[in-house]
């Protein structure tokens, strides 16, 4: 039996990517022990995964920060004896880790990010699709000498979905949409205003129930304030757990997201999502797992893809590429999937 450590901090969307490789290396080597080393924040995506996968979380600003923090980690690895290091994050503190790994004689690979790659992109030099994320992990594994076929379909494939609170209720007959209309840079976020639309005609359709996701004080003022003016809208900011909120996207007829971690955390509980791509683009490789692209709503203006994170400020001001998505075409999306 061989002992794997895989390493990927952040953040939450690159995270969750991870999981369908790691839960389908898990599959295609139950004699080998996978474990995965994260931030600790990141646990729920790994609490219902195979056996011979365990997840290992620490805290970097805490109990590891700076260079002496990652040397005790190491110090504190080493002891597990791995007989291979798979780097799926190559920053300065996974370099570290691997390096000292490497001068201890064990088996290391890092992932190729197609950093160049993406510069093209964005610079308009390059107009193909790139690599997906899922891609660039899977062969960091077939470089170490593990190929396998990625094979996953939820998180909960090997262990029931936790129960959901009972002021959620019985779907019965209903179609239930989750709307996450928030990400980490304004680059990826569909104008407010606008979403707001949304949720108002959506709302309007009889035999329909609306979730809104998302997380921090203000997101969920704006998404209580739906909650309140429309009905048929139920906000869970602050009301449940991240293995909830899986088990609730589990359920859903569809999620409307943006670039965004709950994009891909609904991508992991095997729903179809509507995503809204303006700064960013899905040629950059993060789409969503098992994600149709016809699913991803976007304009063809020649300044796309602007940034690959979505962080850099608009060139026009006015960030045309999302404002300039009309609502009754993300509503159409929706409404095909849930008819």
């Amino acid at each position: 039996m061989a002992k794997i450590l895989a390493v990927r901090f952040s953040a939450l969307g690159d995270v969750a990517m991870a999981v369908p490789v790691l839960y389908s290396f898990a599959k295609a080597y139950p004699q080998h022990r996978l474990v995965v080393l994260s931030r600790s924040v990141m646990a729920p995506l790994f609490a219902y995964a195979p056996s011979n996968l365990l997840f290992k979380g620490v805290d970097l600003k805490k109990d590891y920060k700076g260079l002496k923090g990652i040397l005790r980690l190491y110090s504190e690895l080493r002891k597990e004896k791995f007989d291979a290091v798979a780097d799926l994050h190559d920053v300065l503190r996974t370099k570290v880790l691997r390096l000292c790994f490497c001068a201890d004689g064990v088996r290391v690979r890092h992932i190729y990010k197609g950093r160049e790659e993406k510069r093209r992109l964005v610079s308009g030099k390059l107009k193909i699709p790139l690599k997906s994320s899922f891609r660039r992990y899977l062969e960091t594994f077939e470089r170490l000498g593990y190929p396998f076929p990625l094979q996953f379909s939820s998180v909960f494939e090997f262990a029931p979905a936790p129960e959901l609170p009972d002021w959620i209720g019985d779907k019965g007959g209903d179609k239930w949409i989750g709307i996450a209309p928030f990400a980490a840079h304004r680059g990826k976020i569909y104008p407010l205003p606008l979403q707001r639309e949304v949720v108002s005609r959506l709302s309007a359709v009889g035999g329909t129930r609306i979730f809104l996701f998302g997380g921090g004080d203000k997101e969920k003022d704006v998404l209580d304030a739906w909650e309140r003016e429309y009905p048929r809208v139920t906000s869970v900011v602050g009301r449940l757990r991240m293995q909830e909120e899986l088990a609730l996207m589990g359920k859903l007829d569809v999620m409307l997201a943006m670039d965004s971690g709950n994009m891909h955390l609904a991508s992991l509980a095997g729903v179809p999502v509507v995503s809204v791509w303006g700064a960013t683009h899905p040629y950059a490789g993060f789409m969503g797992w098992n994600q149709a692209e016809g699913n991803a709503v976007q304009l063809d203006l020649p300044c796309r893809p602007c940034s690959i994170y979505g962080n850099k400020p608009c060139r026009w001001e006015d960030y045309r590429c999302l404002a300039g998505i009309r609502p009754e075409v993300i509503v159409g999306r929706i409404r095909a999937l849930t008819q």
